[in-house]
């Protein structure tokens, strides 16, 4: 049996045109996509719709052939596809590989608000891990990815983990590798350098953005913290800013990660009890643990230090 496109060029044989709209016309259906595309609709296309659907014809071929070549379609992003449209033959649009593949990536991106961290954390994977052969850095991973796993799977209350840790560890890396993971299954993540916070909230005083700020900060869903105890902290940074930060998480149950060169002992002991100005503050300090001890696991973690040196 002919096929359809075999018969529209037997057809145009017979019919008075010009050899240049011939050439068109044959270029058009000797195309493996508009011939495949015909004889799968050829029950359902009127017997004059090849005819009257030339012209879309040859537009899909021309678009399909400038992407193929490397070239912009008449709509920069998108590719031709022939469809039905009442019984004739149309050409839609509908985004190329590369299109969607940027948009998923732009959405990643829109999930996780990273504030004052390095670009290398930006690309971090979980599967880029360095394992090192080391017990602790397993037990972490092990710890990352049954957070990632069971977070929209349980109505349970999960904490978040607190990474403590000799310096150049890959902690934060790790943080960031889990918030990209987060963020691909669709989870909104906020991801900041403490003490470089601390800072621009002091900063912030004189502009009364503070509270605004700091209501951003602590109504993420998912909250992680870098680099917490790296400098002496004052104690309106500590209670007024961490301690109303860490309060709102508590009541609301919104899991909170840190990174941190103190144990959580430590942290309390030799870093939240003093103030800047050396003033012993135990009570408040041991205020603050609760919450970061409810918010979050404390895992140790160990390794070489992969900073340069």
């Amino acid at each position: 049996m002919e096929s359809v496109s075999q018969s529209m060029k037997n057809m145009m044989g017979k019919l008075n045109a010009s050899d240049r709209y011939r050439k068109l016309v044959h270029h058009a259906l000797d195309d493996s996509d508009v011939q495949s595309f015909l004889e799968q609709n050829k029950q359902s296309l009127d017997k004059d719709a090849i005819v009257k659907s030339l012209s879309k014809l040859y537009e899909f071929v021309t678009e399909k052939s400038k992407i193929k070549n490397g070239q912009n379609s008449t709509i920069p992003g998108y590719e031709p596809k022939l469809v039905l449209n009442n019984h004739l033959i149309d050409v839609s649009y509908r985004p190329t590989k590369e299109t969607i593949n940027s948009r998923k990536q732009k959405q990643l991106q829109n999930r996780i608000k990273m504030l004052m961290m390095p670009k290398d954390v930006k690309h971090a994977s979980l599967h880029d891990f360095d394992m090192d052969e080391n017990s602790s850095r397993l037990n972490v991973l092990e710890q990352a990815l049954n957070f990632v796993k069971n977070y929209h799977k349980t109505n349970q209350w999960i904490p978040g983990l607190y990474l403590y840790g000799s310096f150049g560890i890959g902690k934060t890396y790790l943080l960031g590798a889990i918030a990209n993971k987060l963020a691909a299954n669709g989870v909104d993540v906020t991801m900041l350098h403490f003490p470089s916070f601390a800072v621009e909230m002091k900063n912030s005083i004189g502009n009364n953005n503070v509270a605004d700020k700091v209501d951003a900060i602590k109504k993420s869903s998912i909250l992680m913290l870098d680099d917490i105890g790296a400098d002496s902290m004052s104690s309106w940074v500590r209670d007024d800013i961490l301690g109303v930060i860490l309060e709102w998480r508590m009541q609301n149950h919104l899991p909170t990660f840190f990174s941190s060169n103190f144990s959580m002992e430590k942290l309390e002991k030799e870093h939240l009890s003093v103030n800047n100005r050396g003033d012993d503050e135990p009570l408040k300090a041991k205020r603050i643990m609760q919450r970061i001890r409810f918010l979050s696991k404390e895992c140790l973690m160990t390794g070489d230090n992969r900073r340069p040196q």
